[in-house]
Order: structure tokens, then C-alpha cells, then sequence
């Protein structure tokens, strides 16, 4: 078998750079794309390295951003844009294999493997960092690892304009030095979590016991660990499904009723149908919206924000039904809708346990190993319950549109 050659593609600074690419006289200038420039208000949605050297960084405020650097030049979002240019460059990405994941709207991991062209890795690299660069004026880092988690972290190693390859033998000097808060997938709770445990960096995750990390993170603390030593299976996937904005399912009734009998099976066979889309689409939700249109066709939906990861039939049922029963007003009913919202994938969630619910989870280790078994079969990774105070990187609902577009393609 050939060894996997894995490249992340990472545009840098991506809205300010399509902004200057779009306007030249920018360039060289700093500059900063935020909500409302006009009035002074909003927060900066990010910024390029030039407003970056003031102290301009991405959520700060703008009258902030304003304050560290005066001749700040301040940018509304123009979305239509970006996405034109995203298009373009998953072009580009997709004329070399077609082999391409992407992940947002301006990242994405390629699988060269398969590469039979003359240029090794790095000089393949190099060739698409050109090409986005003269065709259409967009630098980009590149990261090339044996796998995704080696490759994105390698990505993020040079920037902007850089090209990085992080071999898993060389781990031991470049990758394990790192601060434990720099490795992709640990946020600022979890590392704190680790240094209370005597782990300052990825090299000292990587020598702890897995079961002494399994048993502060869940199953997430023994992904992680595997990552910090260079092992990540999951699959370049170009069907893979990131980020949806909601999975539903509604039905109109035979006949207008304000029957329990017959209300209750239906939500039951809704929530079964959405369970098993969400099955498939490998996601969780963390939001639910119930749909009730009544017999003189008024229609309200109703959400509710979950404190956990859902996905199963069973959670769905539950929490839909109380959700309808606390808002129906038990007039005639025509059409009822279930919808799960704010999906995430699988494997882009990390299950953190404190010492209180370890002894709980222990109890469910069947149903874990039953979910392993799965996931080595289709490559996915666990879900579960998420932390909410974790940060996690700015997603906007235009990149989950983006995402949800390129797979209708």
C-alpha cells in the first residue's frame, strides 16, 4: 500500500484577501472585514497580517480594532464574493485529484495519493500555491502529513504563504514541543483540564497513560492522545457531510384532529424519519424546532436549545413531544414538523467528562464499543455531549450554506 499524502489547503486571511485581491490599492494597507463599518459598531470578522501586526485580531470589537490601529481600513462582509472566489479555488484544488474535502469555505483537505504527475509533494504544493496566487491573487498555507490531524497541523505552522510537511518521524522535535492550548481539537477548557494534570504540551499528552486521559475526557481524551502521536485514520472524504443547518421531516394529517392518539404516532414516525437521515448524514444536533399549523392554516414553530448532543429516536421523541405539548393550544391540527437544528459531524466533537458523570459513562461502554465497532467500518469518530464553554472556531451560517450547496452539486 502507498503511503497516504495528505495536503490542507488553508487560505489565509480569506475575506480581507479577496477584498484586496478585488481592490489592489489595498494591499500593503491594514485591513479589517467587520459588521457595520459605517456606524463603528460590529466585531471583526478577520483581518490581514498588516492589521494583524497592530493587535487587530478576529472577534474583537471594532471600535477596539479602531484604538490599536487608527488607520485601520474597515470592510463590510460581501458574501456573494467570497463565495464566487471559493468556488474558484476548490477548482483548482479539484483539477488535482478528486480527492477534496472542504471543510469551510476557505480550507479544505486534499488525499494526493494517488498523484501520478511528475512534481513530489512539496513541489505539487508549491504549483497549487502559485496558481491560486496568480490566477486568482488568494495566498494560501499549505500543510502536507500522512494524515489530516498532521496535515492541518502542519498548516498552521507558516503563515501566510507557507508550506509545511509534517512526517510522523519527525513528531518527536516539531509536533510534541507545541503548547498542549496550539494542538487542532483542544480548546481552552480542555487545556486547562490537562494542566491541572501536569500536561503542558502535546509531547507530554502523547507519554501519559491513555486511560488516565480517557478518564478526564471521555472518549475524546483517547482520540486526542492518539493524534499527539501521529495516528489519525479518518478518510479525505469528498461526500462527507460537515456542517447542515437543519435535518426535518413534517407530515399533513389525514384529517384535522385534536386526537392524542393519533397526534403522538405521528410525531413518533417524524422523529424516526429524522433520526435516521441524521444517521446517515453522520451528525448531531443541538437544537430542536417542533412545526404546528392548525386548521385554519396559522402555523408557529417553536425551538428549544438542547444541553447535549442528540441523535438517537428516542431523545428526538421525547424531547419533540414536550416541546408540542408546550406550545399546542389544542385547537384542530392540520400539519406537524420536527426539526433538528445547529447539526455538527461526528467527528468534529469532542466528549469531555468530569469526575461526576465518568462513573455514569463507565456504565454505557457496551453502547461505546457497539459505536467504535461502527466507526472503524465507516471511518467516523464518536459524539456526544460537548462542553458549550469550549471554544470552537467562528463557524457562520454562510459557510454551513456554502458547505450544503457543494453537496447538491
Amino acid at each position: 500500500m502507498k503511503r497516504r499524502i495528505i495536503f490542507h489547503v488553508d487560505m489565509n486571511s480569506f475575506y480581507a484577501s479577496v477584498e484586496m485581491a478585488y481592490q489592489p490599492d489595498l494591499k500593503g494597507k491594514p485591513v479589517a472585514i467587520a459588521g457595520d463599518p459605517e456606524k463603528r459598531k460590529g466585531i471583526v470578522v478577520t483581518s490581514n497580517y498588516e492589521a494583524r501586526a497592530y493587535g487587530v485580531k478576529t472577534t474583537m470589537p471594532l471600535w477596539q480594532a479602531y484604538e490599536k490601529c487608527p488607520q485601520l481600513i474597515a470592510l463590510k462582509p460581501n458574501f456573494p464574493r467570497y463565495r464566487e472566489a471559493s468556488k474558484q479555488i476548490f477548482s483548482v484544488l479539484e483539477s488535482v485529484t478528486p480527492y477534496v474535502q472542504p471543510i469551510s469555505i476557505d480550507e479544505g483537505y486534499m488525499d494526493v495519493t494517488d498523484y501520478d504527475g511528475e512534481l513530489t509533494a512539496p513541489q505539487l504544493a508549491e504549483w497549487i500555491q502559485e496558481k491560486l496566487t496568480s490566477e486568482l491573487d488568494l495566498p494560501c498555507s499549505i500543510g502536507i502529513g500522512p494524515n489530516k490531524f498532521l496535515a492541518k497541523m502542519a498548516s498552521d505552522m507558516k503563515k501566510p504563504l507557507g508550506i509545511t510537511v509534517l512526517r510522523k518521524r519527525e513528531i518527536q522535535d516539531k509536533l510534541w514541543p507545541m503548547p498542549i492550548e496550539e494542538m487542532y481539537g483542544v480548546g481552552n477548557k480542555t487545556a486547562e483540564k490537562l494542566k491541572q494534570m501536569d500536561i503542558a504540551t502535546i509531547g507530554d499528552l502523547a507519554h501519559k497513560n491513555v486511560l488516565t486521559i480517557k478518564n478526564l475526557l471521555g472518549m475524546n481524551g483517547e482520540r486526542l492522545h492518539m493524534r499527539a502521536n501521529g495516528i489519525d485514520k479518518r478518510e479525505v472524504d469528498p461526500e462527507a457531510v460537515h456542517d447542515f443547518k437543519s435535518i426535518g421531516n413534517s407530515q399533513t394529517l389525514p384529517y384535522d384532529t385534536t386526537e392524542v392518539t393519533d397526534i403522538h404516532p405521528l410525531i413518533k414516525q417524524l422523529s424516526s424519519r429524522v433520526a435516521e437521515r441524521m444517521k446517515v448524514k453522520q451528525v448531531v444536533a443541538e437544537n430542536i424546532q417542533i412545526m404546528i399549523r392548525y386548521h385554519d392554516h396559522k402555523t408557529i414553530t417553536r425551538s428549544r436549545a438542547l444541553r447535549d448532543y442528540v441523535d438517537s429516536e428516542a431523545d428526538i421523541e421525547r424531547l419533540a413531544l414536550d416541546l408540542f405539548h408546550a406550545h399546542w393550544t389544542e385547537e384542530p391540527l392540520r400539519l406537524i414538523g420536527v426539526t433538528m437544528q445547529h447539526l455538527t459531524h461526528k467527528e468534529e466533537i469532542g466528549k469531555q467528562l468530569d469526575l461526576f458523570t465518568y462513573e455514569q459513562e463507565a456504565e454505557k461502554e457496551p453502547l461505546y464499543k457497539a459505536i467504535e465497532q461502527i466507526e472503524d467500518k465507516y471511518g467516523k469518530e464518536t459524539f456526544v455531549k460537548l462542553n458549550h464553554q469550549e471554544e470552537t472556531p467562528i463557524s457562520t451560517s454562510f459557510q454551513k450554506d456554502f458547505l450544503s450547496e457543494r453537496k447538491k452539486k
